[in-house]
Protein backbone atom coordinates (compact mmCIF):
# COMPACT_ATOMS: atom_id res chain seq x y z
CA UNK A 1 0.00 0.00 0.00
CA UNK A 2 1.29 3.57 -0.81
CA UNK A 3 1.24 6.62 1.38
CA UNK A 4 0.50 10.44 1.19
CA UNK A 5 2.18 12.41 3.64
CA UNK A 6 -0.07 15.27 5.21
CA UNK A 7 1.37 18.55 5.61
CA UNK A 8 1.85 18.54 9.11
CA UNK A 9 4.36 15.31 8.87
CA UNK A 10 6.15 17.66 5.97
CA UNK A 11 6.09 20.55 8.08
CA UNK A 12 7.13 18.35 10.85
CA UNK A 13 9.94 17.27 8.37
CA UNK A 14 10.99 20.53 7.67
CA UNK A 15 11.63 21.41 11.37
CA UNK A 16 13.54 18.18 12.03
CA UNK A 17 15.18 17.13 9.28
CA UNK A 18 16.77 13.84 10.85
CA UNK A 19 13.29 12.32 11.15
CA UNK A 20 13.13 11.23 7.22
CA UNK A 21 15.72 8.12 7.66
CA UNK A 22 13.39 7.00 10.56
CA UNK A 23 9.97 7.43 8.76
CA UNK A 24 11.38 5.35 5.51
CA UNK A 25 13.07 2.58 7.42
CA UNK A 26 11.84 -0.63 6.28
CA UNK A 27 9.54 0.73 3.78
CA UNK A 28 11.98 1.49 1.16
CA UNK A 29 9.65 -0.70 -1.31
CA UNK A 30 6.31 1.39 -0.21
CA UNK A 31 5.23 4.34 -3.03
CA UNK A 32 5.32 7.56 -0.98
CA UNK A 33 4.09 10.81 -2.52
CA UNK A 34 2.25 14.04 -1.86
CA UNK A 35 -1.20 15.47 -2.84
CA UNK A 36 -0.87 18.62 -5.27
CA UNK A 37 -3.15 20.34 -2.21
CA UNK A 38 -0.41 19.65 -0.37
CA UNK A 39 2.14 21.35 -2.47
CA UNK A 40 -0.40 24.16 -2.20
CA UNK A 41 -0.59 24.53 1.40
CA UNK A 42 3.47 24.22 1.45
CA UNK A 43 3.63 26.85 -1.23
CA UNK A 44 1.37 28.92 1.14
CA UNK A 45 3.69 28.92 3.74
CA UNK A 46 6.39 29.65 1.91
CA UNK A 47 4.58 33.18 0.78
CA UNK A 48 3.55 33.32 4.37
CA UNK A 49 7.57 33.56 5.57
CA UNK A 50 7.70 36.94 7.88
CA UNK A 51 11.37 37.23 7.32
CA UNK A 52 13.57 36.50 4.22
CA UNK A 53 15.98 33.99 5.60
CA UNK A 54 13.23 31.92 6.33
CA UNK A 55 10.95 32.44 3.09
CA UNK A 56 14.39 31.09 1.83
CA UNK A 57 15.16 28.84 3.91
CA UNK A 58 11.10 27.37 3.59
CA UNK A 59 11.78 27.53 -0.58
CA UNK A 60 14.71 25.86 -0.38
CA UNK A 61 13.09 22.59 1.84
CA UNK A 62 9.66 22.43 -0.44
CA UNK A 63 11.80 22.19 -3.55
CA UNK A 64 13.71 19.25 -2.27
CA UNK A 65 10.17 17.89 -1.05
CA UNK A 66 8.97 18.51 -4.49
CA UNK A 67 11.68 16.90 -6.29
CA UNK A 68 11.90 13.67 -3.85
CA UNK A 69 8.36 12.86 -4.00
CA UNK A 70 5.58 12.25 -6.79
CA UNK A 71 2.66 14.51 -6.91
CA UNK A 72 -0.65 12.97 -6.98
CA UNK A 73 -3.30 15.62 -9.24
CA UNK A 74 -6.48 16.73 -8.20
CA UNK A 75 -8.07 15.56 -11.43
CA UNK A 76 -12.06 14.28 -12.33
CA UNK A 77 -11.51 10.70 -10.83
CA UNK A 78 -10.63 12.65 -7.69
CA UNK A 79 -12.94 14.98 -8.09
CA UNK A 80 -16.02 12.57 -8.13
CA UNK A 81 -14.75 11.03 -4.55
CA UNK A 82 -14.41 14.15 -3.05
CA UNK A 83 -17.94 15.23 -3.96
CA UNK A 84 -19.38 12.04 -2.91
CA UNK A 85 -17.54 12.55 0.49
CA UNK A 86 -18.77 15.86 0.88
CA UNK A 87 -21.75 15.05 0.51
CA UNK A 88 -21.93 12.29 2.67
CA UNK A 89 -20.35 14.58 5.33
CA UNK A 90 -22.74 16.93 4.78
CA UNK A 91 -25.74 14.95 5.02
CA UNK A 92 -24.08 13.67 8.60
CA UNK A 93 -24.03 17.31 9.49
CA UNK A 94 -20.20 16.99 9.59
CA UNK A 95 -17.52 19.40 8.24
CA UNK A 96 -13.69 18.34 7.09
CA UNK A 97 -11.86 21.32 5.47
CA UNK A 98 -11.72 21.22 1.75
CA UNK A 99 -8.48 20.90 1.83
CA UNK A 100 -8.21 17.86 3.98
CA UNK A 101 -11.22 16.55 2.14
CA UNK A 102 -9.68 16.92 -1.07
CA UNK A 103 -6.24 14.94 0.07
CA UNK A 104 -8.44 12.06 1.68
CA UNK A 105 -10.30 12.15 -1.64
CA UNK A 106 -6.88 11.52 -3.34
CA UNK A 107 -5.38 8.65 -1.59
CA UNK A 108 -8.95 6.68 -1.44
CA UNK A 109 -8.25 7.57 -5.38
CA UNK A 110 -5.03 5.77 -5.30
CA UNK A 111 -5.97 3.06 -2.14
CA UNK A 112 -3.19 5.00 -0.24
CA UNK A 113 -3.38 5.75 3.42
CA UNK A 114 -2.69 9.42 4.56
CA UNK A 115 0.27 9.91 7.02
CA UNK A 116 -0.92 12.56 9.49
CA UNK A 117 -0.32 14.17 12.74
CA UNK A 118 -3.72 15.59 12.66
CA UNK A 119 -6.77 13.02 12.94
CA UNK A 120 -9.52 15.19 13.59
CA UNK A 121 -10.67 15.59 10.27
CA UNK A 122 -8.92 12.90 9.08
CA UNK A 123 -11.20 10.57 11.04
CA UNK A 124 -14.36 11.30 9.83
CA UNK A 125 -13.88 10.35 6.43
CA UNK A 126 -15.38 7.01 5.74
CA UNK A 127 -13.27 4.28 3.58
CA UNK A 128 -9.73 6.51 4.10
CA UNK A 129 -7.01 4.90 5.80
CA UNK A 130 -5.19 6.32 8.58
CA UNK A 131 -1.16 6.32 9.92
CA UNK A 132 -0.80 8.60 12.88
CA UNK A 133 2.98 8.33 12.32
CA UNK A 134 3.87 11.89 14.15
CA UNK A 135 7.59 11.65 14.03
CA UNK A 136 7.97 13.46 16.83
CA UNK A 137 10.56 12.79 19.99
CA UNK A 138 8.06 11.65 23.00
Amino acid sequence: MGVIFDSSEIIFLERDRTQVASLVSGREDEPFGISVITVAELLHAVERADTETRRLRRQSFVEKILASFPIFPFDVSVARIYARLWASLAKKGLTVGAHDLMIAATAISLDYAVITANRRDFEKIEGLKLEERSLRKT
